[in-house]
């Protein structure tokens, strides 16, 4: 695997709806950006050998950086997979939708539920959202949100880049009944 580039970003909200959020709603996202293991060999019938290649390296070096950049317990956690033009989103979800990828954060975390996930294929400095769903328990409502992420840069045409987001609470100042309210 060939890594050009590590992004880490951290969000603190400190205010929302003109009050103080206390403690502040921390985001952590971190990206790898790395060349896409299909590139130039045309259309590949069988993935398994760039995933087996990359998709358990790429969890083990994400995960615990997005714990560390959190700073805080994670509650809420998704991930990205976007892909340089000359790509295919299924390059990128090769690499996300495997358990050799998504078990290191799942295990980093405590986790008990799948990841949310984006795919997209795009040029660089496309925008693109991560959701986040509580880590455990996928219906509870105040830990449903996104995350909006611009890397200038990436992906390049031959590029993937995959990210993983945790955030240490729900939404700043959530106020929406408990889903069982409604059944």
């Amino acid at each position: 695997m060939s890594i050009r580039k590590i992004i880490t970003l951290v969000d603190e909200t400190l205010l929302e709806g003109g009050r103080e959020v206390s403690p502040a709603a921390r985001v952590a996202v971190v990206a790898a950006v790395i060349d896409n293991p299909w590139a130039g060999k045309g259309f590949v019938d069988d993935l398994t050998e760039g995933i087996d290649a990359t998709a358990s390296d790429l969890g083990a070096l994400l995960a615990p950086r997005v714990i560390e950049a959190l700073g805080a317990p994670l509650e809420a956690y998704g991930k990205a997979a976007i892909v340089g033009l000359n790509g295919e989103i299924e390059h990128g979800s090769g690499l996300i939708h495997t358990l050799k990828f998504g078990d290191h954060f799942r295990k980093a975390a405590s986790a008990t539920t799948l990841l949310p996930a984006v795919e997209k294929r795009g040029p660089a400095g496309i925008v693109f959202d991560i959701p986040l769903k509580h880590f455990t328990d996928a219906t509870i409502r105040s830990h449903h949100q996104s995350f909006e992420v611009r890397i200038a840069d990436a992906p390049h045409p031959d590029e993937i880049l995959i990210a993983l987001a945790g955030a240490a609470q729900g939404r700043p100042q959530q106020r929406l009944a408990a889903l069982s309210t409604e059944q």
